[in-house]
């Protein structure tokens, strides 16, 4: 459900934009209000599963997102919407990462928990193909809103199936690491809040030395290094260092966190592209994806069964090199779980999708800053060749012939400037594909349920 709510939203970008009068810029935050509060809090709705039941943590974060999905639904400005799909992030961040955990705990490292992973990165495939579908479906024969409302009877199915279906987790003694978790979302919150506004706009004005884009990216490094700070010196940190000293683990969410970076923004701009510039229709554009969809689906089938027989490691570099993101799924997911203790199964499951939300997030907004800068750019420059020419001109173009430059002209400038994020995307896969061949050591025995320290039997 919540794969299928980020890829039915991103089809309907066009459609919300028109409805509520988003600028460019503004319409990233559909996405970011929602990936900040989700990957910002993922730490700490892992937290709470470990620590008061994950079954009940994950009921209520299900309850959280089905409630805030009926809201954003009804929402008639950009504020309502943007309030909504923050509390939607809310959700999910405790939804997600109990589910996973859940996972972990049921099924020993193995075959076992190797199939278990590979049904686990399925479903998660095939809600994106469903969402692009739906999206489509709902966008032509409703309207946008039910992009939203969709979510609210798979929401209350799932809570009412789930006591009877989930075993529960005892609760643990501990405490929650507030200041760790409040400290870390709002660093990352005006990080993301400094690049976004940060971005040159159509009109060629660069905003760079703005005072709120300055105070919003200093205030960010300030937030980002008292969370290192606090996490450090914490006795319940949400970030035990313990997790983080496995070299595997630690590369495995390095790789997730550009896996978020560059393939995020690479769904926004395409999804813009082929609607505004190819004129595709909402269910063209969902059958388009399709291709790409499948073949993740197929690759991360035949993943979740090669992993026990040739490793992790050589998976992970074919899929960080061939940037699909399909036969890297699950192999990243096992490595980021491998032997880690069960009362932190929560914290370890969360930082996968921390790195690929947080990631999403900030990679959108850099992204952001190189497409519409290079918008903006071509724009200027098709501007001032075309105001020279009409100096020389001896023939006045018509009105319908002035406005089909008009949009040749738009749509030069969108395929030239999303074609520089995708180039930045590029680069960013090729630095997970880098992380992957330093840091990746896991062997194959720690994947097929083997312990390499035991010693024989007699």
């Amino acid at each position: 459900m919540i794969v299928l709510d980020a890829t039915i939203v991103n089809v309907a970008l066009p459609h919300i934009q028109n409805a509520l009068g988003f600028s460019g810029t503004d319409l990233e935050w559909v996405v970011n209000a929602y990936a900040l509060t989700f990957g910002g809090l993922l730490l700490l709705g892992g937290r709470t599963g470990d620590l008061l039941g994950r079954r009940r943590v994950f009921i209520a974060g299900i309850l959280v997102f089905s409630l805030a999905s009926l809201l954003g639904g009804f929402a008639t400005d950009q504020a309502w919407l943007l309030a909504a799909r923050a509390i939607q992030g809310v959700g999910g961040a405790f939804a997600a990462p109990t589910a996973l955990s859940l996972i972990a705990v049921t099924f020993p490292e193995g075959p076992p928990r190797n199939r278990a992973m590979g049904v686990y990165a399925g479903m998660s495939i095939a809600g994106g193909a469903v969402g692009l579908l739906a999206s489509g479906l709902l966008l032509t024969f409703a309207n946008w809103r039910w992009v939203f409302f969709v979510n609210v009877p798979i929401g209350l199915a799932v809570a009412l199936l789930a006591p009877r279906v989930l075993g529960e987790s005892e609760r643990r003694r501990g405490h929650f690491d507030l200041p760790g978790a409040i400290t870390g979302s709002l660093g990352l919150a005006a990080l993301v809040y400094g690049l976004v506004n940060a971005a040159t706009t159509p009109n060629g004005v660069s905003h760079w030395g703005d005072t709120k884009v300055i105070v919003s990216l200093t205030a960010a490094a300030v937030l980002l290094v008292a969370f290192g700070w606090i996490e450090v010196r914490s006795e319940h940190a949400l970030v035990p260092l313990r997790v983080l000293r496995s070299r595997d683990r630690s590369g495995a969410y390095l790789v997730s966190l550009c896996i978020g970076t560059g393939l995020f923004g690479m769904f926004f701009f395409l999804t813009l592209f082929v609607q505004n510039v190819l004129g595709y229709s909402p269910l063209k554009t969902g059958v388009a994806y399709l291709p790409m969809v499948g073949m993740i689906l197929v690759a991360t089938a035949a993943a979740s069964q090669l992993v026990s027989r040739i490793g992790a490691r050589p998976l992970m570099i074919a899929g960080t090199a061939a940037s699909t993101g399909g036969m890297i799924f699950a192999p990243l997911l096992l490595v980021s779980l491998t032997k880690v203790a069960n009362n932190d199964t929560g914290v370890a499951s969360s930082l996968v999708n921390v790195g690929q939300q947080v990631g999403g997030a900030v990679g959108l907004a850099v992204l952001g800053t190189v497409a519409w800068s290079a918008v903006a750019n071509s724009l200027r420059s098709q501007a001032a060749v075309a105001a020279a020419a009409a100096k020389t001109a001896t023939v006045h173009l018509s009105t319908a012939q002035q406005a089909a430059l008009g949009k040749a002209a738009s749509n030069h400038a969108l395929a030239h400037g999303f074609s520089q994020g995708y180039l930045v995307s590029a680069g960013i896969m090729a630095l997970a594909l880098v992380i992957t061949l330093v840091f990746i050591r896991v062997k194959r025995e720690d994947l097929s349920g083997i312990d390499p320290m035991a010693a024989p039997a007699d």
